[in-house]
């Protein structure tokens, strides 16, 4: 089956486009950009072998649909990206973002049922508003959040109108080898450098997830979009915990591989500028490896801190 993907440079993007080679999918990865750097250029060495990339080609723009149109049959057509840059800020603008989007996307939805496609799975947020189980009224956490929810009904009503399938796939706190750095290259990066990480909020209470996990949970979603059905969503869940429970679980991890003790301090008090509790839905019902997925983060961090 072939499968077009939007946003293939991404952490989880990356990821799902090469879960789903790996499955048997021809996959149509589509770039933003023309040429990448860094993390993401590394991301893309992880598939573009065996993928079929388009570089320049950004959702709704002119080659974007020039591609589309080449292609004889779709069957799902996944819309990963989003506009993201300064998604912590509190000046994100999100209805510029919502127009990023969900550009031109009335002009795609006949095209794609021209080409007899299945379903069009969008990628969602646990921190978009109403998604998930949590504390404040499952508010929208962010303006980027917010971004995410308004771009999640533009989708639905429009898919809806035209009589597309429509599956929302939705993400909560992905980590892993290849991750921007945040919270767990934090924490590694530290320990590797000798130095004692500090915890600032230790009572938030989140879902983190392994980014292979996810990936696999994103093959099993499309395999399971079932003919007729006009909406589905999947929302895997893994580590349910305070970030402070889940700092020990990783410390716990790393001390073995890295033969570190893997020291931390947790603050004693938190500010809860974000809800204090935000997961998803779904427990995660299959077998993963778990020792195979640590010993891939401990040696991406111990090549990166060399």
């Amino acid at each position: 089956m072939t499968i077009v993907f939007t946003g293939p440079s991404s952490f989880t993007g990356a990821f799902f486009v090469k879960k789903l080679l790996e499955s048997g999918y021809t996959v149509f990865a589509l770039f933003r950009k023309n040429t990448y750097e860094g993390l993401r250029q590394r991301r893309i060495e992880m598939f573009c072998k065996n993928a079929k990339c388009v570089f320049s080609c950004p959702f709704g723009g002119d080659l974007f649909f020039e591609t589309i149109k080449k292609i004889p049959k779709i069957d799902f057509f996944c819309h990963h990206a989003a506009k993201v840059k300064d998604y912590k800020s509190c000046d994100f603008d999100p209805i510029h973002a919502l127009e990023n989007n969900t550009r031109r996307l009335k002009q795609l939805l006949p095209i794609l049922k021209q080409k007899r496609c299945r379903g069009l799975i969008l990628t969602g947020s646990v921190f978009e508003p109403g998604e998930g189980v949590g504390s404040d009224n499952l508010r929208a956490v962010s303006p980027y959040g917010l971004s995410k929810g308004l771009t999640a009904e533009f989708f639905r009503y429009y898919t809806e109108k035209y009589h597309m399938p429509l599956g929302k796939f939705v993400i909560p706190n992905p980590f892993g080898p290849y991750e921007e750095p945040k919270f767990t290259a934090y924490l590694a990066k530290s320990w590797l450098q000798g130095k004692i990480p500090h915890v600032e909020t230790p009572f938030y209470v989140r879902d983190n997830i392994p980014v292979t996990v996810l990936a696999e949970s994103y093959l099993r979603f499309l395999d399971s979009f079932e003919k007729g059905v006009l909406y589905k969503k999947a929302a895997p869940s893994c580590f349910v915990e305070t970030q402070g429970a889940f700092t020990k679980r990783f410390s716990k991890e790393m001390q073995k591989r890295f033969r570190l003790h893997c020291p931390y301090t947790l603050a004693e008090t938190q500010t809860f500028d974000e809800p204090e509790m935000r997961t998803n839905l779904d427990p995660i019902d299959f077998h993963w490896d778990r020792e195979a997925f640590f010993d891939e983060v401990a040696t991406f961090y111990q090549k990166e801190c060399k």
